[in-house]
């Protein structure tokens, strides 16, 4: 899934009104980010298998560390008590725990049996909706369209950073999207972890855009009660 974590990201800045939206999508993707690293060092690994599935390639050879149950578990647990330890913010550093995780769940439905739940576990999750370029589409988008209208519910742009820089990254999020179906798969591991970095992009794109937004009920308060 891609798409789908960005949705989750956008559906938490309700329940997690103090904590940025950029802070939100680093830890809905913290687990993507840190897989082309740790393929870049040789810790994890993958191959490119063209026709594998309908909508990836990908033969996900060994991420335990980035993606076994456990070990999202315990990296949501780090970044939630580092953020506590910042910003003295329960609520929101329980929701970025909480992301990090619901990225395994995200993923589960989408990959073929191939996830574990520990590193070294003998059972493999996944319910293999990548074999389906259509469910991919419907579930990936499905879950990005309702975070994005929650958040576009529950919030407005004060500026036209706020409107358009919103807009045109979900617009950039679509487009690598549908070009992971139509541009040929990446020759190898290196080229498949580099691309993958510029997954980090989309965090500093992603506190700009909520710095030039409002909560929706502001707009309500007149001019001078402010304080």
């Amino acid at each position: 899934m891609l798409l789908g974590h960005y949705g989750a990201a956008f559906a938490a800045r309700r329940t997690a009104p103090r904590t940025s939206l950029g802070a939100l999508t680093f830890a809905a993707q913290f687990l993507d980010q840190l897989w082309p690293i740790l393929l870049l060092t040789g810790v994890e690994h993958v191959r490119i298998v063209p026709g594998l599935m309908a909508a990836s390639p990908l033969d996900f050879v060994s991420y335990p560390v980035s993606h076994s149950l456990l070990t999202a578990a315990g990296w949501g647990l780090l970044l939630a008590g580092i953020y506590y330890a910042l910003r003295r913010d329960g609520r929101g550093a329980a929701v970025l725990g909480a992301l990090v995780v619901s990225h395994w769940l995200l993923d589960a439905p989408m990959h073929r049996p191939d996830l574990p739940l520990w590193p070294g576990s003998p059972v493999l999750v996944g319910g293999g909706a990548w074999n389906s370029v259509p469910l991919t589409i419907l579930l990936d988008g499905g879950v990005f369209a309702a975070g994005l209208a929650l958040y576009l519910r529950g919030t407005r742009a004060r500026d036209r950073i706020g409107s358009w820089g919103l807009y045109a990254m979900a617009a950039v999020l679509v487009f690598f999207f549908v070009s992971g179906f139509l541009a040929p798969p990446p020759s190898g591991e290196r080229e498949l972890a580099f691309g993958a970095l510029g997954l980090w992009l989309f965090v500093p794109w992603s506190w700009w855009v909520d710095r030039h937004r409002v909560p929706r009920h502001a707009a309500a308060r007149p001019a001078g009660l402010s304080g």
